[in-house]
């Protein structure tokens, strides 16, 4: 399976980039993760709705744009399904079992993903329904996805 990981922004931190590369790494033997950045837009600190809505848009077209056509969607979102690890490893499986071995999950920046973008999505994913640093969620999927696989093959985690 093709796990790929569109995100805006870079991570700059050591400790984002050491924890993602960790997961990534021991993910390496269950599927190959792909993790493409596209640029966050420059903008104020504070901003009006219609401010927001263009840094949405933007970032949001920059997203579409390195999407591949034949791949399900799986957007981050506030108000997306709330999935147990076992969950996740489920519809994981599913989606290989019934031909779709390439997923693609969106993270947007620190104002969230675009409707368009949001539209394109096959399914909606929250990991609850309080505001994470788009940073931290990166690093939390990527470890969320590779417990998927270890519970797939039935191998152990902690918990």
């Amino acid at each position: 399976m093709h796990i790929h990981i569109i995100a805006v922004g870079k991570l700059k931190e050591k400790y984002w980039t050491d924890g993602v590369a960790e997961y990534a790494k021991r993910l390496s033997a269950y599927a190959k993760l792909t993790i493409t950045e596209v640029a966050e837009e420059k903008a104020p600190e504070r901003m009006s709705e219609a401010e927001e809505q263009q840094v949405k848009q933007k970032e949001g077209e920059r997203i579409l744009a390195a999407l591949k056509a034949d791949t399900h969607v799986i957007a981050m979102a506030i108000d997306g399904h709330l999935w147990t690890s076992e969950e996740l490893s489920a519809q994981l499986e599913r989606l290989g079992t019934y031909g779709k071995s390439h997923v693609t999950f969106l993270i947007g920046g620190s104002n969230g993903l675009s409707d368009d973008v949001l539209k394109r999505a096959d399914q909606k994913l929250s990991f609850g329904r309080i505001t994470f640093p788009h940073q931290l969620i990166r690093l939390v999927l990527v470890e969320q996805v590779y417990r998927g696989f270890k519970i797939i093959r039935g191998e152990p985690y902690h918990k």
